[in-house]
């Protein structure tokens, strides 16, 4: 198979290089040229926001593109045009996020949708996301277009910094305020699940939107931040706090603590999405100590700093506010 990746040195796109490679894919990486791509890939240089941007893909054939693009729909309008005619499917790596808020707990494929247009500029994400979908599309035709619709997504070169901020959080050791209840699940998709998924996706000529994040009870609030703790060996003490405690102490779920949701519209709508679709074709998730173990060896291997999406803010609690957060629990005998 030869595989177009537009993206491919960061994250999700890096993941699906590397899963193509492993298969003995030929992969060629359309790129910024901010960082460097995976050995043995051939690349082409360009910026799909800048006039003239996509040169680099004026000629060539390929049997699937991968895009993850999450700006600008148009920017995915561009290039699937340009595609059409020489690449065999599309496969978009979009978002649950299209869904209409609120996103009903168990919501399937066939769930309500944000409005979207692929001829929008910078527009919200769910919008963009939604927009990038129709774009893909109306280029490719329902039946080569794959809708890769994930949801929460960790793993090993994450920069988004979610799991990197628990890891360091914990390697720093001590006290942890860990959310509750322990049994808590979560529903997230490791990058290379994702990958690995996505390609036997399209070798199998599989089309339409596929919710992709682990079934329900994959994995536990407790499991999760017990494996951060073995892995990084260090003296860490989960302090559990219950989800109505955090509230009241002023802790912004999701983004303070990241991955953490208390149960509620929030919850349903991020942690307990229909899978089956994805599961009867082969989705496969990896325990969550092996996510964990994998992310944290990535991270020593970079200097212990995972790198920063400019476009998203950091995550996490900082040291100052943590540590208040703990002393009015102890204070008031929580």
């Amino acid at each position: 198979m030869r595989l177009l990746m537009l993206g491919g040195t960061e994250f999700v796109g890096r993941a699906v290089v590397e899963a193509a490679l492993g298969r003995g894919w030929e992969v060629t990486v359309f790129h910024r040229g901010r960082h460097e791509p995976p050995a043995g890939v051939v690349s082409l240089i360009g910026d799909r926001t800048a006039p003239e941007g996509l040169a680099a893909l004026g000629t060539g054939s390929w049997d699937v593109v991968v895009d993850t693009w999450s700006a600008a729909p148009s920017a995915v309008r561009d290039a699937a045009r340009l595609l059409a005619d020489r690449v065999g499917r599309y496969a978009y790596v979009s978002s649950r996020s299209v869904y209409a808020w609120p996103a009903a707990a168990g919501l399937a494929e066939d769930g309500p949708l944000v409005e979207g247009s692929p001829d929008d500029g910078d527009v919200p994400y769910a919008e963009a996301k939604r927009g990038g979908e129709l774009a893909a599309t109306a280029a490719f035709g329902p039946e080569r277009t794959l809708l890769v619709r994930a949801g929460l997504i960790l793993g090993p070169y994450e920069n988004v910094g979610r799991l990197p901020w628990w890891l360091t959080r914990i390697a720093r050791g001590g006290q942890v305020l860990a959310p509750g209840p322990r049994a808590l699940t979560c529903q997230y998709v490791d990058a290379r699940d994702l990958a690995e998924w996505t390609l036997d996706a399209v070798a199998a000529g599989l089309s339409g939107p596929y919710n992709l994040v682990s079934p329900g009870g994959h994995a536990t609030m407790g499991e999760l931040l017990d494996a951060c703790v073995r892995v990084t060996g260090s003296d860490a003490e989960l302090r559990w706090a219950a989800p109505d405690e955090l509230l009241a102490a002023g802790v912004a779920p999701w983004t303070e603590l990241p991955v953490w949701l208390p149960p509620g519209e929030m919850y349903d709508a991020m942690h307990t999405a229909d899978v089956s679709r994805a599961v009867a074709t082969g989705l496969r998730c990896r325990p969550v100590a092996e996510t964990v173990a994998d992310t944290w060896a990535w991270l020593r291997s970079v200097g212990g700093t995972a790198p920063q999406r400019p476009d998203r803010p950091p995550v996490g609690l900082s040291p100052e506010r943590e540590a208040k957060v703990l002393a009015e629990l102890t204070a008031s005998g929580e």
